[in-house]
């Protein structure tokens, strides 16, 4: 087994500077710790910070929404074009969340033993088997079968697990977030801004329903998933925000739209998403921009003028030392492309340091989730699914949708959820789960992609690395 698998998947519990404010956990051994109340506050700080490091490239360059920056690392570009391999260093999130199951479990086994106040500890037992459950629901969708782990793994020794199949994998996820759902609490006290919430819970299992429900007319989990998502509206606690911008302002951390998101602090424990994904070479980020993917034409224009999220999620011109640069959605020059901002902290003075949170499940995600799912299980919509669909149009300056078939409704919600959700980490699982990806990519042909996709590529292949790591792993067909 290689030692850098290990390490990542038996790293001690690192530093947890966001909004939770939580202290770190170093240094210490398995003897010494888990004894108080503190202790495990520090244990559940731990695995939030292991949600922290989604990059959105995945998603943006394996759908029609990006362009992969065309030099520099070669395995961008391979991606675009899906010329994949498991050597792929963009694919590699598996380590990454089997650390955070990791955590999750140090917490779900060693909490019970520690003297403390008892309703919190099933509170932090609870967040664990939320964050557990975020965890198994990336990877399913990514990888398909997967590893169970429901205990700590302490050593070498057990890790060489084999994968179980994906109805198992969803079992453990819906079980995680029903105790869940029966512990957190409708809202936390600003000093607990960030945590999961009943909300969450709610939230994220109704989109648990709307992905198994898939393609199925007539599913099951359509009525489950419409029901879950009502219950996250009737709880009063969630709204939007009269605009879009604001969604993803500063101000906006802990927010009544943002009902899960991972927080970060300006120049003190940030991202880079805005200069990572700014625009090529320009001078108004710190560092200078990446422009790692850029928007494609076919998304950028889907935007219509009236629509306020186009100004938001896109930057068109900048000016600098009063020199005004109008950028292309078409040359081929990424320091002249259209680019990405909606995350960009623009008062970070570090290459790394945005303070602007990325959201995970923001209100208007269970929105949509209500309007496509009780569509389905009724077979045409409702003027609760009107009513919910409308509620994020008109709040991008979009006119309210009347008089549609069964058919136009679904298409309506689907491009909604892409011009609401873009550069946030939705847009491959949304075209996987209604099956349109192979289609949606093969008409996405500009800078000459050429995509080779395969139907067996709605599933990622398992890094080339865990694969030698576990000798028990069995690569997806097709890789």
């Amino acid at each position: 087994m290689k030692s850098t698998y290990i390490l990542v998947l038996l790293l001690a519990f690192t530093a947890c500077e966001t909004q939770l404010d939580l202290s770190p956990v170093t240094n210490l051994t398995n003897v010494t710790y888990y004894k108080t109340a503190e202790d495990a506050k520090a244990a559940v700080g731990a695995c939030y910070a292991q949600i922290g490091g989604t990059d959105p490239f995945l998603d943006l360059v394996t759908t029609d929404d990006a362009i992969a920056f065309l030099t520099g690392s070669a395995d961008r570009p391979l991606l675009w074009r899906y010329n994949i391999t498991p050597s792929n260093t963009f694919i590699s999130q598996y380590a990454g969340a089997y650390n955070g199951i990791n955590r999750s479990n140090t917490v779900i086994g060693r909490l019970p033993g520690i003297p403390m106040d008892e309703n919190l500890k099933k509170r932090y037992i609870a967040e664990a088997k939320f964050l557990r459950a975020l965890h198994y629901f990336n990877l399913v969708r990514l990888y398909g079968d997967v590893p169970i782990v429901t205990t700590e793994t302490t050593s070498l020794e057990g890790l060489a697990v084999p994968r179980e199949p994906v109805d198992k994998v969803y079992e453990l996820i819906e079980a995680d977030l029903k105790e869940a759902e029966s512990v957190l609490p409708k809202t936390y006290p600003a000093s607990e801004s960030g945590r999961a919430s009943l909300g969450a819970a709610k939230g994220i299992l109704a989109r648990v329903y709307l992905t198994r429900a898939g393609t199925t007319a007539g599913s099951p989990y359509w009525a489950q998933a419409a029901a879950k998502a009502k219950e996250v509206m009737d709880l009063g606690v969630y709204d939007l925000y009269a605009n879009f911008a604001d969604a993803f302002a500063l101000t906006a951390r802990g927010g009544k739209e943002n009902i899960f998101e991972i927080q970060y602090l300006t120049d003190v424990k940030g991202h880079g998403d805005g200069r990572g994904y700014g625009v090529r070479s320009a001078p108004i980020y710190p560092g200078t921009g990446s422009g790692i993917a850029r928007p494609t034409a076919s998304l950028f224009t889907l935007y219509s003028d009236k629509d306020t999220r186009k100004a938001v999620t896109f930057i068109t011109s900048y000016v600098y030392n009063g020199v005004t640069t109008t950028l292309s959605i078409t040359d081929p020059d990424f320091t002249k492309a259209v680019s990405y901002q909606k995350l960009w902290d623009k008062t970070a003075k570090t290459t790394s340091g945005e303070g602007t949170s990325k959201p995970i499940l923001r209100y208007s995600d269970v929105l949509l989730m209500y309007a496509e799912a009780t569509n389905e299980s009724n077979n045409g919509p409702t003027a609760d699914a009107y009513a919910a669909l409308n509620k994020v149009r008109m709040r991008a300056g979009l006119t309210a949708l009347t008089g549609l078939t069964y058919q136009q409704f679904k298409e309506a919600v689907w491009l909604e959820r892409r011009l609401e959700f873009t550069f946030e980490n939705m847009r491959r699982f949304d075209l996987v789960r209604t099956g349109r990806l192979l289609d949606a990519v093969k008409a996405e042909n500009s800078f000459a992609r050429n995509a080779t996709i395969q139907p067996f590529h709605v599933l990622m292949p398992i890094p080339q690395a865990d694969m030698d790591a576990n000798p028990n792993l069995k690569q997806n067909p097709g890789y």
